[in-house]
């Protein structure tokens, strides 16, 4: 891809509309578009091998960059950050040479969408895989930036949180190139927009507020305590108040220091519903029926309870032997 691209708006592709590679010559039929964002337009297309994200821009250094993260992040042992990179090139429409990426097309639904078919535990299991990935992405140099739910979608079967658009990374140290103002400390006034760890967390907590409020909100007034009367106010949210405040705080030194004391958090709930006293009914007919009732809870819930508490260590051993990798 060269370098040289002409910057300016790039006229948005409709489906039916065919772009073809000028260096690779591969051919993508545009079947809509996926979402926009302040590097590019990203586009679900056809190509050879099947359904295909594709993603144009007016600023080759940008696409460049997100190009190179995207392979960075390939390098990274034992696990897939992002979609997958499969062809970069440049098209030329009207005269205008414009450059563009083919990445793997990941098919699943928002969390919003997620979150309606399942329990409000799920919100903190798919918290603790992203805190997990996180931590891989920040011993590897990077911060996600514009971190929301918008770049994020559950895949599945089994049900795993993947990120769809890494326009916002930066290395860690710079200063962060993209944000939504929802998702920034900045405009909260709880830290600056300099690419480190607790940026991101930053960000995850609030990917849990929106989660509880999903029309956002406004700051009105001091962000802290703002916040800290949002969390308070949502039976969602109060079940993570300590862990979230922490985050939104700057607490937490580490993605793995809050993904551990999240982990802990779910296993002592699991353990908590498991032993917790059920009422007792009057009659002995009426005991006898709410026994069998209680039973059939008990075991449910142990079912439920176990199956949590397998996946948390699952996800646990995954993390201790990227840690010797």
């Amino acid at each position: 891809m060269k370098k040289n691209t002409p910057k300016g708006q790039v006229s948005k592709l409709h489906s039916g509309d065919i772009i073809s590679g000028k260096w690779h010559r591969n051919e993508y039929s545009i079947i809509r578009e996926l979402g926009s964002g302040a590097t590019g337009t990203v586009y679900l297309a056809s190509g050879k091998g099947g359904k295909v994200a594709v993603k144009t821009g007016h600023d080759s250094m940008a696409i460049i960059s997100e190009v190179n993260v995207l392979k960075h992040f390939s390098r990274v042992q034992g696990k897939i950050l992002g979609p997958s990179l499969i062809d970069v090139d440049d098209y030329v429409t009207g005269g205008q040479q414009v450059p563009f990426y083919v990445m793997e097309y990941l098919k699943g639904d928002s969390l919003f969408q997620f979150m309606k078919n399942h329990s409000e535990e799920w919100a903190g299991i798919l918290l603790v895989q992203l805190l997990t990935d996180l931590s891989m992405l920040h011993r590897a140099g990077w911060v996600f930036g514009d971190l929301k739910p918008d770049n994020l979608l559950v895949v599945g079967p089994p049900s795993r949180i993947r990120w769809i658009d890494v326009g916002g990374t930066t290395q860690i140290g710079r200063s962060i190139k993209e944000y939504t103002e929802f998702f920034d400390r900045g405009y909260w006034s709880l830290g600056t927009r300099k690419a480190e760890p607790s940026y991101d967390l930053f960000s995850a907590c609030m990917i849990m507020v929106n989660l509880a409020f999903p029309s956002r909100f406004e700051k009105k007034k001091d962000g802290r305590q703002q916040l800290k009367e949002v969390i308070r106010s949502s039976p969602l949210l109060t079940n993570y108040q300590s862990i979230l405040l922490k985050g939104l705080y700057g607490k937490y030194q580490s993605a793995e220091e809050m993904r551990n004391d999240l982990v802990s958090s779910l296993n002592n709930k699991g353990r908590s519903k498991v032993s917790a006293p059920s009422q007792t009914t009057s009659g002995a007919s009426g005991r006898s029926a709410h026994k069998k009732v209680k039973k059939k809870k008990k075991r449910a819930m142990m079912f439920e309870t176990v199956l949590l508490g397998s996946f948390l260590f699952i996800v646990y051993l995954f993390y201790l032997i990227s840690q010797t990798m």
